[in-house]
């Protein structure tokens, strides 16, 4: 067992299903803490719609000083349907999330990808192409054109989407050695037939290849990975992208889980790394007990593992799969004729199953 560990995390629940999951998550990591003798010191601080609400700021210099402070943030979702229909809304909750990618230098988003045996069926697509899938997606974060020039008005507008050299080593940087703890194959997802960005993109990775002769690298266009990634999921080990292609290939994944409430990811880079679910805010369903607080469950398992807690992630993990197996699931992935667990719930059995480890 691993040496008791301190650790001090920014907690932002954010929007819409956030706070439900957000008390799962930090309920799970408790648990972890009881057991292990850990100490775990929590801050929690605003953000999104409710941060636009409290101070007009969706990542207010304040919650942005409590990330600094920590030695790790863990974030639910952000966003709210009173901005997603109002297209004029100068200030709106995603440009939280923006501002703390780029003000944490959160370039690095690792997103893994595995199926669950017992949920298999879950999936649109057939067993038989989903049975062993496992792979990894490393997305840039915080540049192209989600951060590049933008314009807009009745008649025009653009997005740029800007690299440079430096941005594209480090995240290939990343993946490259993301591929070393693997299977040692890579598989860089752009569009250099079109666009100057990608061959840029492209151009680099080739150079960087000598140095890392242990990694099979291969190049896919991302309309064809788009497709394979449902069709040969089992291809794959490390895919990296930049950020537009890598949120849209992430978000297509959840057809191998079966459910967007089972993916974690984490970002990392250059100051305080950050775990949170890949799904958004679900604003319909909040306040429901409707929420599958998994993934925000193994975000927490990737925090701790992030700082060395192999034994501490790898229990969480088999809670996770023991309440799945179980049927202790909430609707969205409940067998037929199940029984009902709402959130809460889901989290209460891991917990329980957790201390009684």
């Amino acid at each position: 067992m691993e040496l008791p560990m301190n650790l001090k995390i920014a907690v932002l629940p954010g929007d819409g299903i956030g706070p439900e999951i957000m008390t799962q998550g930090v309920a799970v990591m408790e648990a972890i803490a009881g057991k292990f003798g850990h100490q775990f010191i929590y801050e929690e601080a605003i953000c999104g719609a409710h941060a636009i609400d409290v101070c007009g700021d969706p990542f207010p210099e304040a919650t942005f000083q409590t990330c600094m402070d920590a030695d790790a943030v863990l974030f639910a979702a952000v966003g709210d349907l009173r901005f997603d229909n109002d297209p004029t809304a100068k200030v709106r909750p995603e440009q939280g999330l923006l501002a703390m990618r780029k003000k944490l230098g959160l370039f690095a988003n690792v997103r893994p990808v595995a199926t669950f045996e017992c949920l298999l069926h879950k999936s649109p697509l057939k067993d038989g192409l989903l049975r062993g899938a496992d792979f990894v997606v490393i997305r840039e974060l915080t540049g192209g054109m989600y951060f590049g020039e933008k314009y807009q008005d009745n008649d025009k507008a653009y997005d740029t989407n800007i690299y440079t050299r430096p941005e594209v080593e480090r995240i290939l940087k990343v993946a490259f050695e993301f591929a070393l703890t693997r299977r040692r194959h890579l598989t860089v997802v752009d569009k250099a037939n079109v666009l100057a960005s990608s061959r840029l993109w492209r151009q680099i990775a080739k150079e960087m290849e000598p140095q890392y002769p242990d990694v099979a690298v291969d190049y896919m266009f991302i309309d064809n990975a788009s497709m394979r990634v449902l069709t040969e999921p089992r291809f794959f080990d490390v895919i990296v992208t930049e950020n537009t292609f890598g949120d849209i290939l992430t978000d297509e994944t959840s057809c191998i889980t079966g459910s967007m409430g089972l993916q974690p990811s984490s970002s990392l880079g250059l100051h305080t790394p950050l775990f949170e679910p890949v799904h958004g805010s679900w604003p319909q369903a909040a306040g429901q007990n409707l929420a599958n607080p998994l993934a925000q469950i193994l975000s927490a398992a990737m925090l701790l593992e992030h700082f060395g807690m192999k034994e501490e992630g790898a229990l969480v993990r088999r809670a996770v799969d023991a309440s799945l197996d179980a049927n202790v699931r909430t609707p969205e992935i409940q067998v037929e004729g199940g029984a009902h667990y709402g959130t809460k719930e889901v989290g209460e059995w891991i917990v329980k199953y957790i201390q009684n480890a």
